[in-house]
């Protein structure tokens, strides 16, 4: 019964740690740790510890996969040179500082550098505490960093703990060949699924939604294991996977499925990803129990110390990064696209946060050595990453200030973007609106009803494109302030329209089958309205 309690108390802390976060206007992701730290002082679970092939096999492929599914590839090719250095120059030299610092405060080489490439990524499912805070750039530069820099840091754990258990050479052709095989291989490995899963998809998903997404959600698991198999990067395969779903999922999948994935994803990884946060606490008061206290003061000391490392070696790399691209490009940046203010780099550089990838790592540090002895520093490595995930999320309590400090620009591309895609989408379905109803032999006065209509939505459309200033804070008429109103007295025609066929139900009038099918209809609208439509379906 103890694991179906366990499930329970986590179903329970994420609903209340989440509206918490929500009420206290603190990211839930804090809350959720600390709510994690209380569940371990339950007497019946004191004894619970967290198996890191629970996070490695069920957490990580299906958060991975949203977070690319939902990835702007575009934005990724446009910036890849920042997202690879970050991925693999940032995470050597965070995984390098803080072992030197470990070491320094009395763990062994070998240790120390475990430890330091277990901290050295940041975590994409964490990146959603300032996703609300940041333009859209931003925000997808810290994903696919925290997507391709897991990668990097593997391949560096790996060679860690082989060293230190006794079962690994450093050499450079071994090095080069474990970051060919981890990254090319992942690589290959997530081409391969997402092919297959792209062929299956488009026959099976036509026929059947349900199956259709049983495929989806085997293909981010399906990818890892195999690339594992092979001690390729698991992690690689699943963002490659996904990002290739992301490209054919519009032209393959039809809107039923669509919305059916959109559901069923934003609860599973919501779940998932409140569950991973309090687990992360448990872990964290496991560690407390398992140490004497005498050893605590030392560990304290470390955590706060490799955690304030990785602060000041990601704000040493931004800035230093940043000079470097200034002087080599000479005022070039502007037109590269790229912005290096001050302010806007402390945002990023303060936007490090360590989860999934670095608690999974430390609590798949083999327990002995080849020889039998007992793995070095172990317990104290899993309570030192604990705390930094606890330093480095709590971070997210000081962002919102830090970002109106930084007065970062508004980003209206999106909606200028939106708004194009629209104007273009309703121009063209005019222009063949013609051909279509002499090929489908449409009756006239239904054909002049649909052109009305799309004649008005056109117009709509052009009107609030117009009012998009090329600096968006230049405008009075905001274009944000135009979608809100359309949306408002949208959303109230559709509570119109629902009341009056509840209406007629309660009365007799409509069976509940009739309600439940026009409701379905009226559902989608509102999704849409809302804008919760599938980002990378």
């Amino acid at each position: 019964m103890l694991g179906l309690e366990l499930v329970v108390l986590l179903g329970i802390a994420v609903l209340a740690g989440s509206a918490l976060g929500d009420r206290l206007r603190i990211a839930p992701q804090v809350v959720l740790m600390a709510m994690g730290v209380l569940i371990g002082l339950i007497p019946a679970l004191r004894k619970v510890e967290l198996p890191s092939e629970v996070v490695l096999l069920l957490f990580l492929p299906v958060l991975l996969a949203w977070e690319s599914l939902n990835t702007s590839l575009r934005e990724i090719r446009r910036h890849l040179t920042d997202v690879a250095l970050a991925a693999t120059v940032l995470v050597i030299a965070s995984a390098a500082s803080v072992a030197c610092v470990a070491h320094a405060l009395g763990i062994a080489w070998g240790p120390a550098w475990v430890l330091g490439a277990a901290v050295a990524p940041t975590d994409a499912t964490a990146v959603n505490v300032v996703a609300r805070l940041l333009p859209r750039r931003d925000i997808t530069l810290l994903r696919a960093e925290s997507l391709l820099n897991d990668g990097t840091a593997l391949v560096v754990y790996g060679i860690a703990v082989g060293v230190t258990v006794g079962t690994e050479d450093v050499t450079a052709p071994h090095v080069g060949w474990l970051f060919v095989l981890g990254y090319g291989g992942g690589a290959l490995i997530g081409f391969v699924a997402g092919t297959v899963v792209q062929w299956f998809r488009a026959r099976m998903a036509q026929a059947d939604a349900l199956r259709g997404q049983v495929l989806l959600l085997l293909a981010p698991f399906s990818g890892y294991l195999v690339a594992e198999r092979i001690d390729a990067s698991g992690v690689v395969a699943v963002v490659v996977c996904g990002l290739m779903l992301s490209q054919s999922g519009p032209r393959t999948v039809r809107a039923e499925v669509r919305v059916q994935a959109q559901n069923f994803w934003l609860v599973a990884t919501y779940l998932l990803n409140g569950s991973l946060f309090v687990l992360i606490g448990v872990e964290l008061d496991f560690s407390i129990r398992t140490m004497g206290n005498d050893e605590m003061p030392r560990a304290i000391g470390t955590g706060f110390a490799v955690a304030g490392t990785l602060v000041a070696v990601r704000f040493a790399y931004y800035f230093g990064v940043a000079a470097f691209f200034r002087i080599a490009r000479r005022g070039s940046a502007r037109a590269s696209g790229t912005t290096y203010s001050g302010r806007r780099l402390t945002v990023s550089a303060l936007s490090g946060f360590r989860g999934a990838i670095s608690l999974a790592a430390v609590l798949g540090v083999p327990s002995h050595l080849d020889s039998g002895e007992a793995f070095p520093s172990r317990q104290l490595i899993v309570f030192v990453t604990g705390v930094v995930i606890v330093v480095t999320m709590a971070q997210a309590l000081i962002l919102p200030g830090v970002v109106r400090w930084a007065r970062i620009p508004r980003d209206g591309s999106v909606a200028r973007e939106e708004w194009l895609a629209e104007s273009a989408a309703l121009e063209s379905a005019l222009a063949a609106l013609p051909d279509l109803a002499g090929r489908l032999e449409t009756a006239p006065a239904i054909r002049e009803a649909i052109e009305r209509s799309h004649r008005l939505q056109a117009d709509a459309v052009a009107q609030r494109c117009a009012t998009i200033p090329d600096d968006p804070e230049e405008s009075a008429l905001h274009p944000r302030r135009l979608t809100d109103d359309h949306t408002a007295l949208s959303l109230a025609l559709l509570a119109e329209r629902r009341a009056v066929i509840v209406r007629l139900r309660d009365t007799g009038d409509i069976d509940d089958t009739v309600l439940r099918r026009l409701q379905g209809r009226l559902d989608t609208e509102e999704l849409h309205l809302l804008g919760h439509v599938p980002v990378g379906e």
